[in-house]
């Protein structure tokens, strides 16, 4: 099934930009499989689909778009932890959810933006300017954040991470589930599982890719994909 999915580097520091054309649900439905999958990345997104501003909450399990949702899209997708400072709502409280951004902001600027938007030449880019005026003025990323962020997606473990920066192990969950939406543990699996994706899509085999990025076996990772991602390895490959 073709979605025209493309991506590109945000003027966002750190995001990503993202656009997705139209999708039948009749398509998406039968298609099955791994098809149309949302992979939990520890990441949040703003979304632009006619009509509407959502904001996407980071995931614990893949998501899968349903009955209304087939798009066109475009979405910035911020980096771990950045979310949240930007969009004034802190992560758990989005948790596995997709939520209209007129559920967060005043719906009056919400549905003024969403006009915009949508009468824009390229809806993509201005949503992108969106993102670049909420970065400009939101206070500065936490140091620390970002310190968490990037050791965890090293394959740093839990309480190395909480040492490294300084904090016990309960405020360390405590920063985590207000800048990322779940605890540590849970965002350094999640991180996990995309560098493991990302070796196996390069064609490292899976025994080796199972053992560069910690998991006990091959089998270990092929429970945790299945878990996290509701798919076998093979199908999201």
């Amino acid at each position: 099934m073709a979605t025209d999915y493309a991506e590109r580097a945000s003027r966002v520091p750190g995001a990503v930009l993202w656009t997705r054309g139209a999708v039948a649900e009749t398509a998406a439905a039968e298609a099955g499989g791994a098809a149309g999958l949302v992979l939990p990345d520890g990441c949040m997104d703003l979304l632009w689909t006619p009509g509407r501003l959502l904001v996407a909450g980071p995931d614990t399990r893949a998501f899968r778009p349903g009955p209304g949702l087939g798009g066109p899209w475009a979405g910035i997708r911020f980096r771990p932890g950045a979310g949240p400072a930007l969009l004034g709502v802190p992560a758990y409280e989005l948790r596995d959810q997709r939520v209209e951004l007129a559920d967060l902001w005043p719906a009056g600027e919400v549905r003024r933006l969403t006009g915009l938007i949508d009468a824009a030449p390229d809806p993509a880019a201005a949503l992108e300017h969106l993102a670049l005026r909420l970065a400009a003025v939101a206070q500065p990323e936490d140091p620390l954040v970002r310190a968490v962020a990037g050791a965890l997606a090293a394959g740093r473990s839990v309480a190395a991470t909480a040492e490294a920066v300084g904090l016990g192990a309960r405020q360390l969950h405590r920063r985590s589930l207000t800048a990322f939406g779940y605890g540590p543990k849970t965002l350094a699996r999640i991180l996990r599982l995309q560098r493991a994706l990302g070796l196996a899509r390069s064609g490292v085999p899976l025994a080796e890719t199972a053992a560069r990025t910690g998991y006990a076996d091959q089998a270990h990772l092929a429970r945790d994909v299945r878990e996290l991602a509701g798919a076998t390895v093979t199908e999201l490959l």
